[in-house]
């Protein structure tokens, strides 16, 4: 039996509103590839590569996409447990509205194609005809 959809609501509801500051264990990272068992290897503004786990409430309810972001509630070293470093406590939907925040790290340029329209990019434009380089 599946999960209730107020569930599975509420953890993509959850996902696509950013918290207005992080704490200080956390961070936001780039997805890098999927291990396995909950497991993902992600990249962190500093480039240091970490492995964490998904948190249980976003386990069959919410996909993490390759070169996604994720925000990352980093365990002190400490408390490390075998390779995890820490958990992904919230998966970033709506990439527009966390880059707004002031948090959003300067090393996560803009990379993803939705992003391009802003540019002037002539990727995908038709070359100027003959005519119009006359006017």
């Amino acid at each position: 039996m599946g999960r209730p959809k107020r569930d599975i609501r509420a953890a993509a509801e959850e996902s696509t509103t950013p918290p207005d500051e992080l704490a200080a264990n956390q961070s936001l990272a780039r997805v890098i590839k999927a291990e396995g068992n909950s497991l993902y290897s992600c990249s962190l503004p500093d480039s240091r590569t970490v492995l964490v786990e998904l948190a249980a409430r976003f386990r069959s309810t919410i996909w993490i996409r390759r070169a996604g972001y994720v925000l990352v509630d980093l365990t002190p070293i400490k408390e490390v447990k075998g390779k995890v470093e820490g958990e992904i406590v919230n998966v970033v939907r709506e990439e527009r509205e966390w880059r707004k925040k002031s948090y959003w790290p300067k090393e996560f340029t803009k990379t993803t194609h939705y992003d391009e329209e802003d540019s002037d990019s002539n990727v995908g434009k038709m070359p100027p005809s003959d005519s119009e380089e006359e006017d």
